[in-house]
């Protein structure tokens, strides 16, 4: 009985060929749905900064070309989360004037607002549970969705209550690292109500009245990473004012500026940790799923042909007490052992 003796580098390469082909779906079905996920637990702090103008509630009157400072914390609840599998982020944010920034307290600032927002991990969707206040709707606020497109996205505006589209409008760097660019802006709109003195807005002869408060937004701009969706630099124009009740024109002006930007290590810090998890995301998204399955092919097809070569070349045969032993053409050795197998 012939048999063929494998080679144990044809079987190894074989192995290593079946193990990449094999990986390279486990990657892109099993890895990456599990990695491309929104975190639970986020820690950051971020800061814009700008020229502007504010009231002073102490002067009683609106003071112009003083520094304004938007700190935003967002604190991830890990527990509410995982139980929802929702990404559960408060969102704690504070404007500050150069009297109330050095004391460090909330309750001191010009302006101080408090959010919980609750989105799906995978498809940065609003998800309505565990407290959301308010409750949001649209495709991007503190991020955007994985994978960005060259499209328009609806973009939560905190001060507006509402989402606005925001239009892709190219590209830009940022330290470097070249992000997609959404721009928008929004028309003066009516937001609300605050009672205040009717001779602040122009109405001496009333003692309090429900002045409207107006908010615009000349200039969004935001610079997103394109794989993990990061926000790497924003820019707004805010402006914040008082009218009489039905009136047309602004009264007061409680904020405004004409641009407040990312601080620059606010953008080194989101840059940087784009970089690292887009890189991430490139790698067992393309990279391992492209190697694995250029690698592995040609591998296996290599391991096949070998074992199909030496399979041909150098048969075997089996002894009478089954060991293997080289198959032999001598003649004389065959007529040798034929007398021997007679006597």
């Amino acid at each position: 009985m012939l048999r063929r003796v494998p080679s144990l580098l044809a079987l190894a390469l074989l192995g290593v060929g079946v193990f990449l082909l094999t990986l390279a779906p486990l990657l892109t079905w099993y890895v990456v749905p599990r990695v491309k996920l929104t975190p639970l637990e986020v820690d950051v702090t971020s800061v814009m900064t700008g020229r502007g103008s504010y009231f002073d509630a102490d002067a009683a009157t609106t003071v112009h070309g003083r520094t304004i400072t938007v700190t935003r914390r967002v604190l991830g609840d890990v527990d509410a989360g995982a139980a929802h599998n929702a990404a559960v982020w408060d969102v704690s944010t504070t404007i500050d004037t150069p009297k109330t920034l050095p004391l460090k307290d909330p309750r001191r600032s010009l302006q101080w607002t408090v959010e919980r927002w609750v989105s799906d991990r995978r498809t940065n969707l609003p998800v309505h549970c565990c407290g959301e206040t308010p409750a949001f709707d649209a495709d991007a606020f503190l991020k955007f969705p994985f994978d960005v497109r060259k499209q328009t996205y609806r973009w939560w505006d905190s001060s507006l209550g509402a989402a606005i589209p925001l239009r892709y409008t190219g590209t830009k760097k940022v330290f470097g690292h070249e992000g997609y660019r959404f721009t928008g802006s929004i028309w003066p709109v009516r937001t609300g109500t605050r009672q205040v003195p009717g001779a602040l807005v122009g109405l001496p002869r009333q003692g309090q009245v429900l002045a409207e408060q107006w908010y615009a937004n000349a200039r969004i701009a935001l610079v997103v990473d394109r794989h993990s969706g990061q926000i790497i630099d924003a820019s707004i124009a805010p402006k914040v004012t008082l009218r009489r009740p039905g009136g047309e024109r602004d009264e007061v002006t409680l904020l405004q500026s004409d641009r407040l930007g990312m601080s620059d290590a606010t953008r080194r810090v989101v840059v940087n940790r784009a970089v690292a998890d887009s890189r991430k995301l490139q790698l067992i998204e393309g990279t391992l799923p492209t190697a694995a399955l250029s690698v592995g092919g040609p591998l296996a097809v290599l391991a096949l042909l070998m074992l199909l070569v030496q399979g041909r070349r150098s048969p075997s045969v089996v002894t009478r007490e089954g060991a293997l032993s080289p198959a032999r053409n001598d003649p004389h050795q065959d007529a040798h052992d034929t007398n021997l197998s007679s006597t």
